[in-house]
């Protein structure tokens, strides 16, 4: 494994460190789980290995569909060595059905089908109690990315969105919603941070049972064993 430098950043599911390559960065994924900003906390038992195990599984899938993405390759159980992105500050929210915030802000029915579906835009690493919404008009007074970017991130999120859900739909999960983040790597846009059940709402196509961080949020049981359930689907373990 090449040698962890500095740490770089901490979010809720990660640590991410430099290393002795300046384009190069390793990510480590944890146990250690938190919902409503922070004011709930707790650990899922082998989280970290699962979502570790499933990033390298759909960004794989990505990248066989021409869609680069950060992830290079997965060390360890815990460890994934990826390029060091500029990370936008901003988060993108792309629903097929209505669940979590957007059925309290529009009134509409959860599990509701959107057609087409819902893309959303959000600031990351915001120090308030929601995640502010935004438009492209405030990307773009913030200078955050040009008009030409956003319009990839666009094509990108439709892009992902329908190749995830064609591949989840093969193993029995519907993909409710997630959520995709990008970074610049020498000039270019690419999709980086995670796809996992702490990003992504994956229900179980048959029963509609929630396969994610959900599970968590709502004192739902066998919470890790949803994790692992995702994972042995997409090796194809029954």
């Amino acid at each position: 494994m090449p040698e962890i430098g500095m740490l770089l950043r901490e979010g809720k599911g990660k640590k991410v460190y430099a290393t002795d390559d300046p384009d190069k960065a390793i990510v480590y994924f944890k146990d250690e789980a938190m919902a409503f900003h922070g004011l709930k906390r707790g650990r899922i038992l082998g989280k970290g290995e699962v979502n570790n195990a499933v990033c390298e599984h759909l960004f794989s899938l990505l990248e066989d569909n021409g869609i680069e993405s950060h992830f290079i390759e997965r060390i360890d159980a815990r460890h994934s060595l990826v390029k060091r992105c500029d990370m936008l500050p901003f988060s993108v929210k792309i629903r097929n059905r209505v669940a979590g915030q957007l059925a309290a802000r529009t009134g509409l029915p959860v599990g509701k089908k959107l057609i087409p579906p819902v893309v959303e835009y959000v600031m990351r690493d915001a120090d308030m109690d929601v995640d502010p919404m935004i438009n492209h008009t405030h990307i773009y007074a913030m200078e955050a990315a040009t008009p030409e970017e956003m319009d990839q991130i666009d094509r990108t999120c439709l892009r992902v969105n329908d190749l995830l859900m064609a591949y989840l739909k093969e193993i029995n999960i519907e993909l409710i919603d997630f959520k995709l983040e990008f970074g610049r790597y020498h000039g270019r846009i690419i999709v980086a941070d995670e796809i996992t059940p702490d990003t992504a709402r994956f229900w179980d196509s048959s029963t509609h049972e929630p396969l994610d961080k959900d599970r968590f949020r709502r004192d739902l049981d066998n919470v890790a064993e949803a994790y692992q359930e995702v994972l042995h689907r997409m090796m194809g373990v029954s």
